[in-house]
């Protein structure tokens, strides 16, 4: 079974809802990462520098190594902006060589005819709805 590492906003209950949606519906075609269940979040709540920068290193190492065991990528882009934390996964995913796909349910966009155009040529497949990236993973 392939993998999957799923790279999503999860700073909100409803991002981090969207994400375990998302993994539900994909885990019977992939083994999947996803960070907030499988790697570190940082607390919300306030922490001490010498903390925070010790976790933050934390994150970098097990999401960065968790892209470079992954098979593939998926980027969620909704937002009024791409998330810079997923803007990173998606390009490292890239460089890497790893298949990049995107989801995008959001019909906001900064500039008139999609995302930036770093995001937009990462990505192999753009899927705009849940039944057509269902539909992928499970001919993929």
């Amino acid at each position: 079974m392939k993998s999957l590492y799923i790279a999503a906003p999860l700073f909100n209950p409803q991002e981090r809802a969207l994400n375990e949606h998302i993994d539900s519906r994909l885990s019977n075609f992939f083994k999947i990462f996803l960070p907030q269940r499988d790697g570190i979040l940082i607390p919300n709540h306030l922490i001490n520098a010498e903390e925070f920068a010790r976790l933050s290193s934390d994150v970098f190492t097990i999401d960065t190594a968790a892209i470079r065991a992954c098979d593939c990528i998926l980027a969620v882009l909704d937002g009024r902006t791409i998330d810079e934390g997923v803007s990173f996964e998606l390009g490292y995913a890239y460089a890497l060589g790893k298949t990049c796909i995107g989801y995008r349910t959001d019909a906001r966009s900064l500039l008139p005819y999609g995302n930036n155009p770093m995001i937009d040529n990462c990505l192999k497949f753009q899927f705009r709805s849940e039944e057509d990236l269902i539909h992928w993973a499970s001919g993929k």
